[in-house]
C-alpha cells in the first residue's frame, strides 16, 4: 500500500465501541484492521485482481472469486425458486423467505424481519439515524450499501457492463436486475391480475393498486401516495421546484435523474431496450413494451370496458375514457373525479393551508395561480407601477 492509500485508513483506540478500525472515505468500522484494509481496496482503490470468466466480476482475493464462482455452478442452490447463493450459510437465510419465519419484529410499527440486521436498519427509519455519511457532500444514508452506491456519483465508476445494450451500472445487482429487461424473466405473479414482476419489492409495491394502500401523505398538500419514493419525488418537484440534474450537453434541468437519463437519449441517439425475438431497439421501455404487446403479442392489453376498445399502454385507456365521461382522477381526500391530472392537483390544493404563489409586490401568498394573478394585477394598479409576473413560492 502507498503512502496516499494509507492516509486514507484511520486507527481509532480499541475501547471505540467492537470496530474501532474506520475508513475514512466511507466510515465503515471494522474489528479488524486487515479487514480494513481489504475493504479499502475492493471499494475504494479498484485492485481487484481476480476475475470471473462468467460474468467478469473482479475480486481482491482467490478466495473471494471461488465462494462467487458457486453462484455459477449452482452448488448452494434454492430448491423452491432456483436462486443459487454464495455459501450454505446464505442459502439457510435465503430459505427463510419461503417458510415465511420472521423472529424479529419492531416494536414501532410491529413489522416482522427474517433477520435481525434488517430489524436494526430498520429502526433506523424511525429514529432517523443515518450513520454512513459521504465525505464529499455530507450526504447521509441508513446502510453502507447505499453509501457505496452513492459514492459512484462522485467517483463516475460503473465497472458493470451490459453486453446486450452496453448501459454501464456501478453495483452488479443494478445489472442483474437490468438484464431481467432482455431476458423477460419475471418470477413473481399477482394473484389478481396475474400481472409478472422480476421482483418481490415490485410485486408488493404493484398490489397497493388493488387494495388502495397510499400509507404515505405529504404533510404539505396532504395529497398520499402508495410508494415512498413518489412523495419525495412529488415533494421535490411540486413543492420546492429544485431541479438538480442538468443536461451535459445542453444544460436543461431536471426534477428526477430518470427524466435526465431520457433525455439525454435525444442527444447520444441511444436505444438500449431491445427485442429479443427481432432486432429491433427502442428508446424506452414503453416502446419496447408496445412493440412486443402489438407484433408478438405479449403482455396485456388495457382494455376499455365500455366499449372493449384495446389499448398498449394504460395511459392511453386514460384518456380514451373520457370520451365517455368517465373522470379517471380522483381525489384522497374526498370522492370528487376529474378528466385530467392537472385538474385534480389544483383541487387538492383546496384541503391544504399551503400557499405557494406570491404576489412579487406585497409578498402576500395564495393557493392557487388565479387568485394571485387578481390580486398582483390590483397591486401594480394601486401603485401605478408595472412589474414582472408574480412567482411561486421555492
Amino acid at each position: 500500500m502507498t503512502e496516499a492509500d494509507s492516509n486514507d485508513i484511520t486507527e481509532h483506540p480499541r475501547d471505540d465501541d467492537a470496530r474501532p478500525y474506520v475508513c475514512t472515505v466511507c466510515d465503515k468500522r471494522f474489528t479488524m484492521k486487515q479487514n480494513l484494509t481489504r475493504h479499502h481496496k475492493e471499494r475504494h482503490t479498484a485492485e481487484n485482481v481476480y476475475s470471473c470468466t462468467q460474468c467478469e466480476k473482479r475480486f481482491l482475493s482467490q478466495g473471494g472469486l471461488s465462494k462467487h464462482r458457486n453462484m455459477h455452478t449452482s452448488k448452494y442452490k434454492c430448491t423452491e425458486c432456483g436462486k443459487c447463493c454464495q455459501s450454505s450459510r446464505d442459502l439457510a437465510r435465503h430459505r427463510q423467505s419461503h417458510s415465511g419465519e420472521k423472529p424479529f419484529e419492531c416494536t414501532v410499527c410491529s413489522k416482522r424481519f427474517t433477520q435481525a440486521g434488517s430489524l436494526v436498519v430498520h429502526s433506523r427509519i424511525h429514529s432517523g439515524e443515518k450513520p454512513y455519511k459521504c465525505h464529499v457532500c455530507d450526504k447521509a444514508f441508513i446502510q453502507s450499501t447505499f453509501l457505496n452506491t452513492h459514492m459512484s456519483v462522485h467517483t463516475g465508476v460503473k465497472p458493470y457492463k451490459c453486453h446486450v445494450c452496453d448501459k454501464v451500472f456501478s453495483q452488479s445487482n443494478t445489472l442483474t436486475r437490468h438484464m431481467r429487461v432482455h431476458t423477460g424473466k419475471k418470477r413473481y405473479k399477482c394473484h389478481v391480475c396475474d400481472k409478472v414482476f422480476s421482483q418481490s419489492g415490485n410485486l408488493n409495491n404493484h398490489m397497493r393498486v388493488h387494495t388502495g394502500d397510499k400509507p404515505y401523505k405529504c404533510s404539505l398538500c396532504n395529497k398520499c401516495f402508495s410508494l415512498s419514493s413518489n412523495l419525495k419525488r412529488h415533494k421535490r418537484c411540486v413543492h420546492s421546484k429544485i431541479k438538480p440534474y442538468h443536461c451535459p450537453y445542453c444544460g436543461k434541468l431536471f426534477n428526477t435523474n430518470g427524466h435526465l437519463t431520457r433525455h439525454v437519449r435525444i442527444h447520444t441517439g441511444a436505444k438500449p431496450y431491445s427485442c429479443r425475438h427481432c432486432s429491433e431497439r427502442f428508446t424506452h421501455r414503453s416502446q419496447l413494451e408496445t412493440h412486443l404487446l402489438k407484433s408478438h403479442n405479449e403482455g396485456t392489453w388495457s382494455t376499455c370496458h365500455i366499449c372493449q376498445k384495446r389499448f398498449s399502454q394504460s395511459c392511453e385507456l386514460k384518456t380514451h375514457l373520457r370520451r365517455h365521461g368517465v373522470k379517471p382522477y380522483v381525489c384522497s381526500v374526498c370522492p370528487k373525479r376529474f378528466y385530467t391530472a392537472t385538474e385534480l392537483k389544483t383541487h387538492q390544493l383546496t384541503h391544504s393551508d399551503y400557499k405557494q404563489f406570491c404576489c412579487g409586490l406585497c409578498g402576500k401568498y395564495f393557493k392557487r395561480i388565479p387568485s394571485v394573478k387578481s390580486h398582483f394585477k390590483r397591486c401594480s394598479d394601486k401603485q401605478g407601477i408595472t412589474v414582472s409576473s408574480p412567482r411561486r413560492q421555492e
